[in-house]
């Protein structure tokens, strides 16, 4: 649990919506206070952040899980987009690149962007969320 006893906020980014159910449910088992908004490309997803940051920098997510391939707008498009709207200016959100890829031009591509703490290969599992937010709290 975190010091001021909130929820931990999580935006999904994923296209797949069984996978997307998949992964809320083995999130919130896997930590007990979250709240999760899904967005199924990264146009929508940075929709909602624009929205979000709005409201004021602390109601940014504290994680980003993103995938890679979608329509619309694919997970690259959308780290290039975040960057440029400077979403995040005080660093708040870690973004978690969450692929089915096993292409490791992806996950150097993923490692060259200094905003993504790490490359989880799907399928998600409750030992790898729990590992991505060991991860996560330690940088």
């Amino acid at each position: 649990m975190n010091s001021n006893n909130r929820d931990i906020s999580i935006l999904l980014v994923d296209d797949d919506e069984i996978n997307n159910f998949i992964s809320i449910k083995l999130i919130k088992k896997a930590l007990l206070s979250t709240e999760i908004v899904a967005c199924l490309n990264g146009k929508f997803a940075i929709e909602q952040l624009i929205e979000m940051q709005k409201k004021g920098l602390d109601k940014l997510p504290d994680y980003i899980l993103l995938d890679i391939n979608m329509p619309i707008m694919n997970g690259w498009e959308f780290l290039d987009e975040y960057l440029r709207l400077n979403i995040d200016p005080l660093g708040k959100t870690k973004i978690f690149i969450i692929s089915s890829s096993v292409f490791s031009n992806d996950i150097n591509k993923a490692r060259s962007y200094p905003l993504v703490k790490s490359f989880i290969s799907k399928p998600l599992s409750v030992e790898k969320i729990r590992e991505m937010f060991e991860i996560a709290n330690q940088a």
